[in-house]
């Protein structure tokens, strides 16, 4: 592929950016002289950058890989989250990919070598980072096993990305699966370095990672906007006997919700419990905090009271403004019936459902009760000390202009 498009080429994925890349496949021939499917898969790209990485995708200089690459790639928020874990003189991504994480730990790091074994996609990364302006990276056309075999040097920091996908391309999350296998070569990456950062799938169970790798010092779990995304270890040749965990959660506000915590805090901490009452504020940790594991000592760290030992719900009479998730106002506790639920919802019998230690799921719920999609009520389904269905109806606070205010005051 040329590098850059000509200009014709770079007007044709400008003018159709948002169009339906299988339409444009089909009306190629209204294009001679133009290479209209490999533009289209500029233009796939570009629509699976569009949200993690925005400025990337607008910018019509830059030459995109594959989608599944995009896909792979950290967004710009994780990129930075990372960026400013590391620093010092030499890092090297051994799994450079679409070299978003190698364009923001070149900014924190002197010295940044990329490591990738695809040719064309390593060459298209040396084209985009240097078009942004990124001058301290070195490029290595290789596997990272070959690349820490065959350099003499030595690093500040390692980090990796395992590839998830098995040669069918199915999703894979097992340390031992994914490629290169950081089990296998971890002594190597030790000898190279005293700190790897590792990104692994949030689906990899945290307690396993931690008894496998042996090394771990600290660790994150990230999320973006309550959506898990990816657990990051810090791992060097001493590690921690009880590892920190770091609970961060990046909301599309830049606010960045964290919560610290280890396990030996966790088993210490004790949960009080209590009914849920019309009036009070219901507290729903973010999804990093589910994931690290603080099911108790979050209650503990804001004195919040707990619905049942499985919902991981908490109540308190007043309003915690710091509390690192989403929080809600308790306007009626029902039954699980429809009849008890719509006089809440007015006549087109919307509401936002979750359910929590519950026997249903959200469609099963949506189909029993008739309720659809939408509207500010929020009804959490759940289970309560005694074993009884019930359902919180809420009204979810937000933050507006530095405070806390219900929904309904925001129209």
């Amino acid at each position: 592929m040329e590098y850059p498009l000509p200009a014709a080429a770079r007007q044709y994925v400008a003018d159709h950016l948002h169009h339906d890349p299988a339409q444009l496949a089909l009306q190629a021939r209204r294009f001679p002289g133009l290479p209209v499917p490999e533009l289209v898969r500029q233009i796939q790209a570009r629509q699976k950058a569009r949200t993690k990485l925005p400025a990337w995708a607008e910018n019509p200089e830059l030459i995109f890989p594959p989608a599944l690459s995009v896909e792979q790639a950290s967004s710009d928020r994780t990129a930075a989250f990372k960026a400013e874990l590391v620093g010092g003189q030499r890092l090297a991504d051994l799994t450079g990919g679409f070299g978003v994480d190698t364009c923001y730990f070149a900014s924190h790091v002197a010295e940044v070598h990329y490591v990738e074994r695809n040719p064309q996609l390593a060459e298209v990364v040396q084209y985009n980072l240097g078009l942004l302006g990124v001058r301290n990276v070195h490029y290595h056309t290789t596997d990272a096993l070959s690349f820490l075999k065959s350099t003499p040097d030595t690093f500040d920091w390692l980090y990796l990305d395992p590839a998830r996908r098995d040669t069918a391309s199915r999703k894979i999350f097992r340390l031992q699966d994914c490629e290169p296998d950081v089990l296998r070569i971890l002594p190597l990456l030790l000898h190279k370095a005293p700190r790897i950062l590792l990104k692994t799938s949030p689906m990899l169970d945290i307690e396993l990672a931690i008894q496998e790798l042996k090394h771990v010092r600290r660790l994150w779990v990230l999320a973006v906007d309550n959506e898990c995304k990816e657990v990051l270890y810090e791992l060097g040749e001493e590690p921690a006997v009880d590892p920190e965990r770091y609970a961060v959660n990046l909301t599309r506000t830049g606010e960045q919700q964290e919560f610290r915590l280890n396990r030996a805090r966790e088993a210490r901490a004790i949960s009080r419990y209590a009914e849920p009452q019309m009036g009070q504020y219901l507290y729903e940790p973010n999804a990093a905090i589910l994931k690290a594991g603080a099911f108790r000592s979050i209650g503990n760290a804001f004195e919040l009271l707990k619905l049942h030992q499985h919902s991981h719900l908490y109540m308190a009479d007043d309003l915690r403004a710091d509390f690192p998730g989403r929080i809600f106002r308790i306007q009626a506790v029902e039954r699980y019936d429809a009849d008890a639920l719509l006089p809440y919802l007015g006549p087109e019998a919307r509401a936002h459902v979750t359910t929590r230690n519950f026997p249903d799921t959200v469609a099963v719920f949506r189909q029993r009760t008739g309720i659809r999609e939408g509207g500010h009520i929020y009804l959490f389904a759940t289970t309560d000390l005694r074993g009884r269905l019930m359902v919180l109806v809420c009204e979810k606070v937000k933050r507006w202009s530095g405070e806390l205010v219900a929904a309904t005051q925001l129209a």
